[in-house]
């Protein structure tokens, strides 16, 4: 069945939008099917490290199913638009490092997926943006908002209200992305930067995110004292006292989690 595919190896989860067919665009069932993984992925201790990204070799997601959008009332329209701005923000407040792996077009909720995570890698050959307005609409999961805090309000007004389409040097050079790779390098780079997350402390690194997000929402003040919280989280993990015996060992540590 198309939709979701999820898979947990070495505690990645790799998360696939699986829709080829139809550019791996969103309808409500596999809304609601990612919405229920990522329920699942967020209390999962296995998975440490997330990894997002699309089947085929054509899109990671165009968007928004139209020929669905088609067929609803105004009340399912609003249904499907409320939707995909939970779920996308329910990927946003994932503890675990989230990583966009472009496979191909991301537009619209595609692209807004992208934005949601903490890091983004795209194929050279594929083109991305947030088209809404070439189509009498605005973004209406996240991309209003997250665009404008990763690269500044007028480029996010430039990027949003001329409904642009960026090749992935232009996302790049904007800051959409940390890195343009070659298609058959594409999972294997997200599984390096994978890899170097994995190799620190689980709670360490989950809080770490969370003090960042949170804080980049609030005053210095008040994020210091998140950062504060955040810490004292960590200080009485058997991990960090792991670190400790590993430093005096001379060895690598080995991190549970706990």
């Amino acid at each position: 069945m198309s939709g979701i595919k999820c898979e947990i190896k070495d505690h990645i989860a790799y998360v696939t939008l699986a829709r080829p067919d139809a550019l791996n665009c969103f309808n409500f069932a596999m809304l609601h099917q990612l919405g229920e993984v990522v329920e699942s992925l967020h209390v999962d201790p296995k998975a440490r490290v997330i990894i997002f990204t699309g089947e085929g070799e054509k899109a990671f997601s165009a968007g928004a199913d139209l020929k669905e959008r088609r067929t609803l009332t105004e009340a399912e329209v609003r249904r499907n638009v409320k939707k995909i701005g939970d779920v996308f923000q329910s990927i946003a407040d994932l503890p675990q490092p989230t990583i966009a792996a472009i496979n191909g077009y991301a537009f619209g909720g595609g692209f807004e997926l992208m934005l949601a995570c903490d890091f983004r890698y795209a194929v050279a050959d594929t083109k991305m943006g947030l088209t809404e307005t070439s189509w009498g609409i605005i973004p209406g999961a996240g991309g209003t908002q997250r665009l404008p805090r990763l690269i500044g309000d007028m480029k996010a007004k430039e990027l949003i209200l001329t409904a642009k389409k960026l090749t992935s040097q232009e996302a790049y050079e904007y800051g959409l992305l940390m890195e343009v790779v070659e298609r058959e390098h594409l999972i294997g780079r997200c599984e390096r930067l994978a890899s170097l997350l994995l190799s620190n402390g689980p709670v360490a690194v989950q809080q770490a995110k969370y003090a960042i997000n949170k804080g980049a929402e609030v005053d210095l003040g008040t994020g210091l004292a998140i950062e504060s919280k955040a810490y004292e989280i960590t200080i009485p993990t058997s991990d960090r006292l792991e670190a400790l015996e590993a430093f005096r060992d001379k060895r690598a540590p080995h991190f549970t989690g706990k």
